[in-house]
Parts: C-alpha cells; structure tokens; sequence
C-alpha cells in the first residue's frame, strides 16, 4: 500500500495580521515558537507515515516552501490561480493516480494547523488508511473541547468494520452558539478539520460523478504532469471550475454512506486568530499568552493578554484580554474579543502591510 500527503499550503489568516500577510502567510511562520514553522510542523507529523509527500501552493510562496521543506521547487504542484480546495487536491490525487496507481491512497492535511500530540494523530491516520482500503472517503474528526462557533461539524454514525471508525451521517455548516452546544452535549458530533484520506481512484471517480468536467480536467492536466507538457497541460487550469472538496464530494457522498470518520482528541487548533493563538503561547509563570522575540514585557492587570514582540519593550497596564503585537513595521492593538473582527478591518491596507485575502 502506497500512501501520500496533499499538503495545501495556500493563503489564510486575515485574522493574524499584521504576523500573517499576503507575502509572508502563518503557514510559514513558527507562530507558537517551538522552532518550527508551521508547515515544517506538519511535515515532521507525517514523515513517519508516508511514502511521499506533495505540497501545493501559489507562485508566490513556492520558494519558501521548497527551502523550509528542503525540497526542489519542481517537486511542488504550483497553481497558477486559486481554484479552492477541491481542484489543488484533485489534482495531486489524479498525480499520484498517474504514478502509483488507482489504489494508492492519498490524504489531504492543512499547512498552517497546530497538533500537540503527534502520536494521537498519526494513529488517527493509520486507521483512516485502513478504513480508505475498504472504499470509502474518511475524514479526521476533532473531539470537541467545548461549543465553538467557528467550526463546521460531523455527525458519526455507527461504527464501522475498523476499529474506531464510524460512518458519518451528515456534515454540518457552523452552528450558532446554543446548537454547538447540544452537539457537544449529545457527544454525537466532532469538529471538522478538513482532513480527507482516500484512495485515489475512489476521490477521483466520486468526484467523476458529481462534477464530471472537473475530474476529467485533473486527469487529463495528471496525465501530462510527468513529461515536457507540464506548462502546457497547466494552461487549463484557470478553466477549471472553483470548488472546495467539502461540497464536491464530502456531503453528496455522505448521505450515500460513502464516508466515514475516526474522531480523535489530538490537541488540534487551526490557529485561526489570537484566541485561538493564546492557548499555544501561555507562559506558565505570568499566565501571558506571549510570542515572537524575548526581551521586557511588563503586563498588569491585564490578565488574559497576548503580547507578540519584537525588538522593544511593551507595557500592558489595566486591559484585561489585551491585545499587542508589535511586528516590526506596524503595531497592533486590539482585544482577544475584537479580534475575531479584524480582518473586516484591515482589508484596505496595501502594500508591504497588505493583509491575505
């Protein structure tokens, strides 16, 4: 059994400017400063389990990528435009399909996701792998840690031939706070990651059956990928229809009984804004979320704050949940709460300062 890594690396994270931009986005940032960037962290999570790993990203970031993973630029599938998540796995799906044929397995992992507990989520994998072998499209689901609004959910079903993993019933789009509630309440639901683990020819051919014209446009680019047609294979590409995996295949195959889910508690967070970032930042000491370089910072009650520095000294006096980052060329200052607003805010900026989008 060959299995194979789709990492997409593209842009995100309006809500983590001004550290996250268009030119230099969080996936390659060491944004909880373990020493890693974050998609070096999720290479070094799937090394164990893989027989390779392919990476797709923009033009724009395709160098960092290539360095920080210490591979060659011509290993990476490089989109020419964003099309969503469903054509950049699609497309090294239909790669991998092409080299290691129909029943070689693949898996999809975000670039820019924190997991503590590596050991958790590689056993994860495994089982998803084995449950793939038997046909079906599984996907990682997060045991919930409490209600949260900012995620979309599964709802599992009974369990399956493999141990631990269970047929999914439904997808579900972001709850309102008393719905997210009585999911977790019910302990019937998990949060969903995003993460897809299939065998190629299986996602290919679901995927052949809802969009047809799309599946038939991945295969056709694939079977040009490996000779000296690639750039001429790839002027398809804006042509093909924009889609994320979720819609194309995810929720039609569902409610067919072609889906299934391994839930897991992982320490997952995908670092989608400064509360979410605290938790990975806290110095156990003072209880302040701090990041970035380690010179004075003096915080009082304040409690609850995140402090992001720099080069210079930073005082947070009387602002509980502050806050502050200093990036260099621009400070921020705003709340944990205000936060989740930012990217409303910042969408004007140009330039060096000119957040994702």
């Amino acid at each position: 059994m060959t299995f194979v890594a789709i990492v997409p690396a593209g842009g995100a994270g309006t809500r983590l400017w001004p550290l996250s931009r268009r030119s230099h986005p969080k996936f390659l940032i060491d944004m909880t400063g373990a020493g890693r960037t974050l998609i070096q962290a999720t290479a070094d999570r799937l090394e164990p389990l893989v027989d390779d790993l392919i990476v797709v990203t923009g033009s724009a970031h395709a160098e960092a990528v290539a360095e920080q993973l210490g591979i060659d630029r011509e290993d990476l599938v490089i989109e020419p435009s964003p099309r969503g998540t469903m054509p950049a796995i699609g497309l090294v799906a239909a790669i991998v399909e092409q080299r290691y044929g129909a029943d070689a397995v693949v898996g999809s992992f975000a670039a820019d996701h924190v997991i503590t507990d590596a050991a958790a989520f590689q056993g994860a994998v495994r089982r998803a792998i084995d449950a793939a072998q038997e046909g079906l499209v599984v996907t990682v689901g997060i045991t919930p840690t409490g209600p949260d609004t900012g995620f979309g959910y599964i709802r599992q079903g009974t369990e399956t031939s493999v141990d631990g993993v269970f047929g999914v019933e439904e997808f579900l789009e972001k709850p309102d706070l008393a719905t997210a509630a009585a999911y977790v309440e019910s302990g019937e639901y998990t949060w969903n990651a995003g993460m897809f683990i299939a065998k190629a020819g299986v996602l290919l051919d679901a995927l052949a059956r809802y969009k047809p014209d799309l599946a038939a446009g991945l295969r056709s680019i694939a079977a040009r990928w490996d000779g000296p047609d690639r750039g001429e294979a790839m002027s398809a590409w804006d042509s093909l229809e924009i889609s994320v995996i979720d819609r194309a295949i995810a929720e039609p195959l569902a409610a067919e009984g072609g889906v299934a889910t391994v839930p897991v508690s992982m320490g997952w967070s995908d670092i989608g804004g400064y509360d979410s970032l605290a938790a990975h930042l806290v110095d156990p000491e003072s209880g302040i979320s701090r990041g970035g370089a380690r010179q004075s910072v003096m915080v009082s009650e304040s409690e609850g704050s995140v402090v992001y520095a720099h080069d210079r000294p930073i005082v947070i006096h009387g602002i509980p949940g502050a806050v502050v980052v200093d990036s260099g060329d621009v400070i921020l200052v705003t709340t944990r709460e205000a936060s989740s607003g930012l990217s409303g805010v910042v969408t004007g900026l140009t330039g060096d300062l000119e957040p994702l989008r």
